[in-house]
């Protein structure tokens, strides 16, 4: 059972990494590339991997959530498991609803840059509105799945202690890697 839980564990810092990584591959783009429209589109095209992965992976650790749900407290299980969805609903917004809608905005501009346009037109600021709000959802996927990782971690402590509880003679041999007792010399 720890095996499954250290994949989770693995799957969603995996994701968090790479959602940290995308943060510095946007801005650099934007500093590194001579056209922003080049900039956007490795942005863009970046932003739609990690989305899918997110919601791939978020809905591959809310089936594994089954698997890994005994000796485990209901609350922190249901608290785990609530923090997947928004994590992959964070994912899906981002990438079918606000993604559908900045190329909607994209096509009404009629292929121009969108540097091109005034600062008060319409299409340019519903733009920067929808990028907001790409960032928010963003952003809250990704605080979620913090808070997930933690909650992951502290679930197989918590069930750990449970089953010392229960049984202490398997606890002792049951972690290899247990750390909280002294050394002893051979």
């Amino acid at each position: 059972m720890k095996f499954l839980t250290d994949i989770r564990l693995l799957l969603l810092g995996l994701w968090l990494g790479a959602a940290v990584f995308f943060i510095g591959v946007a801005q650099t783009a934007f500093a590194v590339l001579p056209q922003r429209e080049l900039a956007g589109a490795v942005v863009g095209r970046t932003l739609t991997i990690l989305n899918f992965a997110g919601l791939a992976i978020a809905v591959l650790l809310l089936l594994l959530s089954a698997v890994a749900a005994r000796n485990s407290r209901k609350l922190l299980l249901w608290l785990d498991r609530s923090l997947l969805v928004i994590v992959a609903l964070a994912c899906a917004v981002g990438q079918f609803v606000i993604g559908f809608w900045l190329a909607t905005v994209r096509a009404q501009m009629g292929g121009r840059p969108i540097d091109e346009l005034a600062v008060d037109d319409p299409l340019r600021i519903q733009f920067n509105q929808l990028h907001e709000y790409s960032v928010w959802v963003l952003f809250t996927g990704m605080v979620a799945a913090l808070i997930a990782f933690f909650v992951i971690a502290n679930r197989v402590r918590s069930g750990s202690a449970v089953a010392a509880a229960t049984s202490p003679s398997s606890a002792s041999t049951s972690d290899p890697f247990d750390f909280s007792k002294p050394f002893k010399k051979t």
